[in-house]
């Protein structure tokens, strides 16, 4: 199997995430006048829709609530450590989130599953909720699976934040499939 050269990788790499996604015709793009500095903090993501069937068929097997917290890493990068509760024992993971020139839209690697990870704050309060969309391309494949997440400050959901994110999903054109991660059964792993 032939491998692309670096510098095209590099180069196709930055043009895939430089570029305003588009998705069913829409443009993703972050919420205007992002501030990370109001953003850094414990969320938990509560709601997923995705048009990846492997993902779907995960999470709706194991919909737990995952616990994020948002931290500066340094005065570029933010290091997300994600925590589960599942099969008895709490899994965490981190992660770094790299800026960009865009507020609002961070870039990562999943290097177990060989991904390239865009992600954009759609929409925040800040104080309540953020309704993130993660576009995540396969290195090998070239495979693309976009993702959309609700998190909020407490695991107390208003019906007003997921009327929101419902329209978010469809004025996307995904399928209105959302998990809702169960809070009743919420383990705090951080």
């Amino acid at each position: 199997m032939k491998t692309m050269p670096r510098t095209v990788w590099i180069f196709s790499s930055l043009l895939v995430f430089t570029c305003p996604w588009i998705l069913h015709g829409l443009a993703l793009l972050p919420q205007e006048n992002f501030d990370v500095e109001q953003f850094v903090g414990r969320w938990y993501e509560v709601a997923v829709v995705s048009d990846c069937p492997h993902y779907t068929s995960k999470k709706k097997a194991n919909p737990g609530v995952v616990a994020l917290d948002l931290k500066r890493s340094d005065h570029v990068n933010l290091t997300v450590t994600s925590a589960t509760f599942r099969n008895g024992s709490c899994q965490q993971t981190s992660m770094q989130y790299a800026t960009t020139e865009t507020a609002g839209k961070f870039l990562y690697y999943v290097a177990r599953l060989g991904v390239d990870v865009g992600a954009y704050v759609v929409h925040t309060d800040y104080d309540g909720y953020a309704m993130m969309g993660l576009l995540s391309t396969e290195r090998t494949s070239q495979n693309k699976t976009t993702i959309f997440k609700l998190y909020t400050r407490s695991l107390d959901v208003r019906p007003a934040m997921l009327k929101d994110f419902k329209a978010l999903v469809q004025k996307h054109g995904m399928r209105n499939d959302i998990i809702f991660n169960e809070t009743r059964t919420f383990h705090t792993c951080i």
